[in-house]
């Protein structure tokens, strides 16, 4: 087989990052997309680490498909692959990075410093004066493996309160904007973070507000260019030809990498959407896949569809594959117990019960071992099980908790359930072993 041949490209291009999470860096990203794709630029977004909402909010901010990028999770071939085809074809790169610059393990900076991305840090300046320059000065100065050159300042009060932080800023180091308190700039958020963008009412307006915003602030200036190289990934092989694959997607269920639906399709398989929420039937298709999501927020109506209830219990009778990720597997219990303590029925495909905590109890990249290799993902949720079931492996911790007990994975006939969100393209027969039904664990 002939190698890949490298390609090289070059363009402006910056990870914007922050102090901590919390500083307001999601919305400054994507009103920054926002601004110099309103100024005629094409603009490509990627987001550090595994995210599902942020990049919904960045699609339509851009205009153009956002892929995550983890140095471990994704791996660190396909980060530079990604940044370099972006860089080939867009005016204007961006990488959202996440939580704060050096939380992680890789952390943002790890990938910054894998990619030669310059770094933005967004330091929320509220109740800041002269300490906001020793803030700039510890992240710049934090690793030597880092460019971090400029910084945006965000929710200042007035324009004197913006050049105070400016005038206390080390001589290396500019400000290169300062974001004034604004509406525009806010964006509700609840138990798993920012809403899912088709919920936020009039986000196009609000996106063009924030854009605006910072086009007053000074941000309208393209970072430095960046050089890139990297090969293309080898074709995985097609092993779901021709395999139709149904797969839920609307308020209720759509933690969906794009990258996984890529995989998907680059394998052969048809891929036909539909909503428990309002559909009454299944597409046709040879296997099922229930993603992660909000069936907590939607348990009433999921329950009172029972069209839909008995076109995934008859699925499952007729020995169709079907996975069940997160929010998939709340929806395969007997029941769901939402915040408020009111229980109803699911699809009653597993026994047991889940139940809404009120708080975080599962957080954290993880892997699971196959018989086709590591299938890498993580994991987010604030719900728990109650049930009698025996896992039929469970995922480890990945970096440094590598090792410890992870997720459970249920197998109950052809489904396979877990908290666990799979990053397909890093085990692409095992993802194929899960939707044609085929042995995945030892």
């Amino acid at each position: 087989m002939t190698e890949s041949r490298s390609i090289q490209a070059r363009a402006p291009a910056a990870m914007i990052s922050a102090a901590g999470s919390g500083q307001g860096k999601s919305m400054i990203t994507a009103a920054l997309a926002r601004l110099h794709r309103n100024a005629g630029r094409k603009v490509r977004v990627f987001k550090h680490g595994p995210d599902f909402l942020d990049p919904m909010v960045l699609e339509l901010a851009s205009g153009n498909p956002v892929y995550q990028l983890h140095p471990w999770m994704t791996g660190e071939a396909e980060c530079r692959w990604r940044l370099t085809e972006a860089a080939a074809e867009a005016d204007l790169v961006l990488v959202e990075g996440s939580m704060g610059l050096f939380d992680g393990d890789p952390s943002s900076a790890d990938l910054a410093a894998l990619a030669g991305l310059s770094v933005v840090p967004v330091i929320d300046a509220w109740g800041m004066a002269q300490t906001f320059g020793a803030v700039a000065l510890g992240l710049a100065r934090y690793r030597d493996d880092l460019d971090i050159r400029q910084v945006i300042a965000n929710r200042i009060g007035s324009p004197r309160h913006g050049d105070m932080l400016a005038d206390g800023l080390p001589d290396d180091i500019e400000l290169l904007g300062a974001v004034p308190r604004s509406e525009a700039m806010a964006i509700p958020d609840r138990h798993l973070g920012i809403f899912q963008a088709a919920e936020v009412p009039d986000l196009d307006r609000k996106l063009d507000e924030a854009a605006a915003v910072l086009a007053e602030a000074g941000l309208d200036r393209l970072p430095a260019e960046v050089s890139l190289e990297a090969a293309p990934p080898p074709a995985p092989p097609r092993l779901l030809e021709g395999r139709r694959i149904a797969i839920a997607r609307d308020r209720a269920f759509a933690f969906l990498y794009r990258a996984n639906l890529d995989l998907l399709e680059a394998m052969g398989a048809e891929l036909h959407f539909f909503s428990p929420l309002t559909d009454t039937e299944l597409p046709e298709a040879d296997a099922l896949w229930l993603p992660g999501g909000y069936p907590e927020l939607h348990a009433k109506t999921l329950a009172d569809n029972l069209p839909m209830q008995l076109a995934v219990r008859n699925h499952h009778a007729d020995g169709k594959p079907i996975l069940a990720e997160c929010g998939g597997l709340m929806y395969c219990m007997d029941r769901l117990v939402d915040g408020n303590g009111v229980e109803h029925g699911m699809t009653g495909l597993l026994p047991g019960r889940a139940v809404m905590a009120g708080r975080l109890t599962g957080l954290g990249l993880q892997g699971l071992e196959t018989v086709h290799g590591e299938l890498r993902g993580h994991t987010f949720h604030h719900s728990r099980l109650e049930t009698d079931m025996t896992p039929s492996a469970r995922a480890v911790r990945a970096m440094r908790k590598g090792g410890t007990e992870g997720e459970a994975v249920y197998r109950e006939g052809a489904l396979v359930a877990s908290y666990f969100h799979a990053w397909f393209p890093s085990a692409p027969e095992a993802v194929a072993a899960v939707f044609t039904g085929g042995k995945l664990l030892s």
